[in-house]
């Protein structure tokens, strides 16, 4: 009988690669309302901030994304007369629970302001000064490794390595809204605020607190709030379009952008109004 040849193995069947995990949920908001005085500045806003995003707060002025953004590490607590309804969860946790501590919150959900605000000391004592509070470090060698690290991290260590015995007041404006960003990266936060952190600026300076934002959203939970519809494409993976108090769509950016759900977002997006 003739030889037979063996059968080749049919090749095995290849698996699709599997999708990406959706992103874990940093914040969480379940029908959140806030009030200064009698006036309501927020109605029931419910929406999810995931994690190691970039998520940008967008409306026109007056519509509430500051005052969201606020009462996320409750700055607002600092304005008399003001009261809250509903709650925000933070990985889970109510940050308006009875007994919180409100200093361990902030140390969490680092904020930075539209204006920079350094503190009038050298540059290393404004980056090292929330890690002495907070007992971050244990000595001198290991403060000087965190001041560096922050520094680095906020994209200033190269301009500023050798004068960080100076002035932090004698920056530029963007250098010193960076400086105010390694400050709030010094204390080893989960979660960025910033409130307009780039409104202030020149363009080039712009640039690079955009490019920093782009860096650290591999370690970091951004939020921003801009007026700057093309900062917040540039720069953000979701946005919130946020109109007279209320929440009017959330979803990624690039969909936010090309095909609004709602007919108000698109008339803002496209200067309609706002």
């Amino acid at each position: 009988m003739p030889q037979q040849t063996p059968a080749t193995p049919a090749p095995a069947a290849q698996s699709a690669p599997a999708a990406p995990a959706p992103p874990q949920i940093a914040i969480q908001a379940d029908d959140f309302s806030f009030w200064y005085g009698t006036t309501r500045a927020l109605n029931d806003i419910t929406l999810q901030i995931p994690e190691k995003r970039v998520t940008a707060f967008i409306g026109p002025s007056g519509c509430g994304k500051s005052t969201f953004l606020r009462s996320i590490n409750r700055m607002n607590d600092l304005i008399p007369g003001t009261r809250h309804d509903g709650d925000i969860r933070l990985r889970g946790d109510s940050v308006y629970r009875a007994g919180l501590d409100v200093v361990q919150l902030r140390k969490r959900v680092g904020m930075v302001f539209q204006k920079s605000n350094p503190f009038p000391k050298s540059i290393y004592e404004n980056v090292a000064y929330g890690a002495r509070v907070n007992g971050l470090a244990r000595g001198r060698r290991d403060l000087d490794d965190l001041v560096e690290r922050s520094l680095r991290q906020a994209a200033l260590w190269d301009e500023v390595s050798d004068r960080l015995d100076r002035s932090a007041l004698g920056l530029s404006g963007g250098q010193q809204q960076r400086l105010c960003i390694a400050r709030a990266l010094a204390v080893q936060p989960e979660v960025l605020l910033m409130d307009e952190p780039a409104s202030a600026l020149d363009p080039i300076a712009t640039q690079k607190i955009e490019e920093l934002i782009y860096e650290l959203k591999d370690e970091y939970t951004i939020v921003i709030v801009t007026h700057n519809m093309q900062q917040a494409a540039r720069v953000s993976d979701h946005t919130a379009f946020f109109y007279l108090g209320q929440l009017v769509e959330m979803g990624r950016t690039d969909e936010i952008f090309t095909n609004p759900r709602e007919e108000r977002t698109e008339s803002y997006i496209t200067g309609r109004f706002g």
